[in-house]
């Protein structure tokens, strides 16, 4: 099975929290069929990213970082960079913009999103086309932010409104709640 098979399925299989999500899915299943360099960053229309939604031990807060780039509070994560294995990607994308190790608190794909980037330097505009992963820090692991962060920390839940009115990160704030319900 070729890398976008595999990526193919686990876009497939993701079940949709709502109906703006599950038009993004359609979008992000038309985009990996139309692309085949979809998981590589010179797809100049767009690419595959993953992040991570990353839950404290207690459940209660989230990592949020404050990216340099893009000035904004967001969760962690960037590019494929070739690699179908979005959970994998989003683990890495976190030990290097945070410094912490990671482990899923569900191996599915937690939350698909798309979003533009807006164009820097000889960088057109261009989407991302987010898959999501919920974890959490491996007991022990250190918090320690890399350049492309200006900032990070645990915003407890119900606080997260507080800090952003991006429609993703609060559609991701109500698929934790409903998670930790189960």
């Amino acid at each position: 099975m070729s890398a976008l098979e595999i990526l193919r399925r686990a876009i497939v299989s993701h079940i949709a929290w709502d109906s703006e999500e599950k038009a993004m899915q359609s979008e992000m299943l038309i985009f990996v069929d139309k692309f085949p360099d979809c998981l590589w960053r010179t797809q100049l229309s767009g690419h595959i990213t993953a992040s991570a939604w990353v839950l404290n031990e207690a459940r209660d807060s989230v990592l949020l970082i404050h990216h340099r780039k893009l000035d904004r509070w967001l969760q962690p994560g960037g590019h494929a960079d070739g690699d179908e294995d979005t959970l994998a990607v989003a683990q890495r994308e976190v030990l290097e913009e945070t410094g912490l190790t990671t482990l899923p608190i569900f191996p599915q794909i937690f939350d698909l999103d798309i979003h533009a980037i807006p164009a820097r330097g000889s960088e057109p505009m261009h989407f991302h086309y987010d898959v999501r992963h919920l974890l959490t820090p491996q007991v022990g692991s250190k918090l320690e932010i890399n350049h492309e962060v200006k900032a990070a920390e645990w915003v407890p839940l119900a606080a997260v409104q507080a800090r952003t009115t991006e429609r993703s990160l609060l559609r991701m704030m109500e698929k934790t709640d409903a998670a930790l319900r189960m």
